[in-house]
């Protein structure tokens, strides 16, 4: 994933945190806001809650990365995805499913995010 395609500083994500809006899935949830960029920006999270191995963690970060990646969103929006326990041991095609049916509920939904 490209640097302008991720949210690196801590104030983006509280951007996203404080205004944005949330879909809430069994595997992550997935909040997003408009960003005036004009390109998708992508920001993953997960918790010492999940595992507190850094190892399975990361795994979980770049399995998630990795279906973000297969997406091809035209949208300007900031999008953050919080792992849930179910996602740890989630295969790789179910994350990648689930995360492809999120989307497009963003991608109706963008014209009114905040």
């Amino acid at each position: 994933m490209k640097r302008a395609n991720r949210l690196r500083k801590g104030a983006e994500f509280d951007q996203v945190y404080a205004k944005g809006t949330v879909l809430n899935g069994p595997l992550f949830v997935l909040r997003y806001r408009a960003n005036e960029i004009g390109v998708p920006r992508w920001g993953f999270a997960v918790g010492k809650r999940l595992s507190k191995r850094a190892v399975e963690r990361n795994r979980t970060k770049r399995r998630l990365r990795e279906s973000a990646d297969a997406l091809e969103l035209s949208l300007g929006v900031d999008i953050i995805l919080t792992a849930k326990q179910p996602a740890m041991d989630a295969k790789q095609r179910e994350l990648a499913a689930a995360l492809l049916e999120r989307a497009s509920r963003i991608d109706t939904a963008a014209g009114s995010a905040p």
